[in-house]
């Protein structure tokens, strides 16, 4: 593979785009499978790379596509079989943004933890009882976090597989 200097730029910056997306999915601040997804795009309309480039785009799309379908679907069903209502969830959220600015990262997982036990401690009337349905929400959360990574990092490996072969 012969790179001139605009060819690494738009590598660069692709591969910049991607780890930067790759730190959004364990730091939910950025859009971090959009951005790994973006990267992809970027690469396959700024370089040289043969017509090659666009089926690695299409196969990043879809597991971008996927990874988001499957990050909602999944730990979701499970939150509702546990009987997690969304309003909690929506409560630990708004929490945990709270959080993240009062203690930059760390008080966003403490945020949300917290209004997540609390709604769901005033919907059920007990702290113990509230307890369950926390760890619950933050398993999905988890969950949903790790689906988000591997489907990010799949695309990561695509990128890399497309510069390979291009």
């Amino acid at each position: 593979m012969d790179l001139d200097d605009t060819q690494s730029l738009v590598t660069l910056l692709s591969g910049l785009a991607i780890l930067v997306g790759l730190f959004g999915v364990v730091v939910p601040v950025l859009p971090g499978l959009l951005l790994c997804w973006a990267g992809v795009l970027g690469w396959a309309i700024f370089s040289d790379a043969g017509g090659g480039k666009w089926l690695i785009v299409l196969a990043a799309t879809a597991v971008a596509v996927g990874g988001t379908l499957v990050k909602y679907l999944w730990p979701g069903r499970d939150l509702k079989r546990a009987g997690v209502p969304t309003r909690s969830l929506l409560i630990g959220g708004l929490l945990g943004l709270v959080g993240f600015f009062v203690i930059p990262l760390l008080g966003l997982v403490i945020g949300f933890v917290a209004g997540v036990w609390l709604a769901e401690r005033q919907r059920l009337g007990d702290f113990a009882l509230a307890w369950p349905a926390t760890k619950r929400a933050v398993l999905a959360v988890g969950l949903a976090m790790l689906i988000e990574l591997g489907a990010a990092l799949t695309i990561g490996g695509l990128w890399g597989l497309g510069l390979f072969v291009t």
